[in-house]
């Protein structure tokens, strides 16, 4: 299928990588006078019509009734395929999920044609630089895709399917969407592709990547997205001395610098491949590194059980992590966001006998209002027959596929903590037994560590920055009814007293130069954070049902015992719900992030500004 018909056969291929129901798909033909052509279905097999065809074009007219799917149009005599992805008249109507088939990376193994027609072998004098669609051949470059695709439909999964030339020449085609999935071996994006995910995700779409080697060469389509221009070489590229940004080298290569891990929270720079043996690949697996996340619901797995073995192979992508507490965490030395959070990794240095040495990383990364997840291997759908493996792909289109946001776990909280605040790159809790902990503040499962004895400490909060006369710190509110102040060392340190809080005080936080307090009653006072200590508080306000209280931006947060988390700015009369906020007995809030704990002790965290409702920011000026 990837050289000219033979023995008569004709040389096709579609003028288009993909066609809307309802239009028109052009096949160019070329060697014998006429023949057959069968259209199957590839993603459930069925064979959906037969024409006869005259060179040297055929039109399919693609009904309105055909489902949006990845079809084959099988040409006889000669037996050559032509792929093509049949959209949806109505994007996002059907299915929140939309498929994109990498058509790029089937063009660019497309070795069709005379010697060095393609763009392999990678490093050869005779590849080309620049491959036309207009050719026979850019079909499946491997299995995995079809595989994946297959899974969807035996799972009565209903997705949306288009071409990922698609995501570069139609910007806004992805933001019909909840979720775009990507699968098997997707390795060269354009600029514009790369922009229109990076735009859908940060506005609150998500992403899944079940594919490895993922987005690894930055590519231009040229001659209206008929041509695949790839130099991997800047030296050679015309465009870099003009246009250094869409130069044609690896994403994170110079004159580029645009890491592909900012969007992936992966890299094949961290990443693995096996190619001289790959029955090598038959025995490697993940070890899983947060059981309790999402992911795994359902799986019975455990920290530090293995799973997938047979999915972690080919080429896989991986974040530069380093372990703490036992705990994989990513150093964002690699441009990998600190707040990926890791799922399960394979340590893959021994490939280095069978091509290249590395690792695999899957996990999830919430970026912008959106959350991407990455299975970082080509591999994947090799092992969907395995129940977890099937399990954690279906919790990820359930979740990302879904309708709204949620609460992220991070793990667990010392057991019913009483207090919880966030300074400096760490969280702090109070557990009942009046005993001080604190841990990293990252999204990761990370373990506390004791920091001695805080006896009759209920309330515990932190500023966001220095106010004059008053230091960035753990403001402590004490059974005694007296506010202390400490500073955040992650060891033993002394309180220092400071003022009585309002008699009945439950809750406090400082939000610019004051410093808030709920009490039990309902209301909410403050007083100026740099007042001397025999300072007035003053009312401020009605918080009747609310238990818990935090803050940032200039912005109070709060919650009660309906579990409804609410805002509201130091001059406003009322507050404003924001989202559900089940079960969360304490909060603190940083970096535009709320994270709370359970009673039981369960950790979780979301970004302020997926909440339903959540009002605009203020202009700095006004901060």
């Amino acid at each position: 299928m990837n050289g000219p018909a033979a023995g008569g056969g004709l040389s096709v291929y579609a003028t288009r990588t993909s066609v809307a129901q309802g239009q028109t798909l052009l096949f160019r033909l070329d060697g014998a006078t006429a023949g057959r052509v069968r259209v199957r279905d590839t993603v459930t097999g069925a064979d959906v019509a037969e024409f006869d065809v005259t060179a040297p074009e055929w039109k399919l007219d693609v009904p309105a009734e055909w489902p949006s799917s990845l079809y084959a149009a099988r040409f006889s005599p000669g037996g050559q395929e032509a792929y093509f992805a049949v959209r949806t008249a109505r994007p996002g109507a059907d299915s929140p999920i939309l498929v994109a088939v990498p058509f790029l990376t089937w063009q660019a193994y497309n070795g069709a044609g005379v010697p060095g027609a393609g763009l392999y072998p990678a490093e050869g004098p005779d590849r080309a630089l620049r491959v036309s669609f207009d050719r026979p051949g850019g079909g499946p470059a491997g299995h995995w895709e079809d595989r994946f695709y297959r899974w969807l439909a035996e799972q009565g999964r209903r997705v949306e399917y288009c071409s990922n030339v698609d995501l570069h020449a139609d910007p806004g085609l992805v933001g019909h969407y909840r979720m775009l999935v990507c699968a098997g071996h997707d390795e060269y994006w354009t600029a514009e592709m790369r922009d229109s995910v990076e735009a859908f995700v940060a506005a609150g779409g998500n992403a899944a990547f079940f594919c490895g080697n993922t987005c690894w060469w930055q590519v231009r389509l040229e001659d209206g997205e008929r041509t695949l221009v790839c130099y991997r070489d800047a030296l050679s590229d015309p465009l870099a001395a003009t246009d250094p940004a869409r130069t044609t080298v690896e994403w994170s290569s110079a004159p580029v610098h645009r890491p592909e891990n900012t969007l992936l929270g992966v890299s094949f720079r961290n990443g693995a491949g096996c190619w001289e043996d790959m029955s090598v690949m038959r025995h490697a697996a993940y070890t899983v590194a947060f059981a309790d996340h999402w992911v795994y619901a359902g799986t019975g797995l455990r920290d530090g059980d293995t799973f997938g073995r047979g999915a972690v192979g080919y080429e896989t992508d991986a974040a530069d992590v380093r372990e703490v507490d036992g705990v994989p965490l990513a150093t964002g030395a690699d441009g990998t966001s600190r707040d990926f959070t890791v799922l399960a990794a394979a340590d893959l240095r021994h490939w280095s006998r069978y091509g290249k040495g590395g690792r695999a990383t899957m996990g999830v990364l919430r970026t912008g209002r959106g959350t991407v997840f990455n299975a970082a291997t080509v591999g994947w759908a090799d092992a969907l027959d395995d129940p977890v493996v099937s399990r954690i792909t279906a919790n990820v289109l359930d979740r990302l596929g879904g309708a709204a946001p949620e609460w992220e776990p991070m793990g667990a909280a010392p057991v019913r903590p009483v207090a919880l605040a966030a300074c400096e790159g760490r969280l702090f809790a109070a557990a009942p037994d009046g005993t001080l902990w604190t841990r990293l503040d990252r999204t990761q499962n990370l373990p506390w560590r004791p920091l001695g004895p805080a006896p009759g400490l209920v309330a515990l909060s932190a500023p966001g920055a220095a106010v004059p006369g008053c230091p960035v710190g753990l403001y402590g509110l004490f059974a005694d009814g007296r506010v202390r102040l400490r500073p955040p060392a992650p060891g033993p340190a002394d309180w220092t007293d400071l003022y009585p809080a309002p008699s009945g005080a439950v809750d406090l936080h400082p939000v610019d130069e004051h410093l808030y307090v709920l009490t039990g009653d309902g209301r909410l006072w403050r007083r100026p954070l740099a007042a001397a200590g025999d300072a007035a508080w003053s009312p401020h306000g009605d918080a009747a049902g609310l238990t818990a209280l935090t803050g940032m931006n200039g912005r109070l947060f709060a919650v009660g015992g309906d579990g409804v988390l609410r805002t509201r700015r130091p001059g406003d009369t009322g507050w404003t719900d924001l989202c559900a906020a089940p079960g969360l007995a304490v909060l603190t809030a940083v970096a535009g992030r709320i994270t709370g704990a359970t009673a039981d002790g369960g950790l979780s965290w979301r970004d302020v500004t997926t909440m339903t409702g959540a009002p605009p920011a203020r202009p700095e000026a006004s901060l």
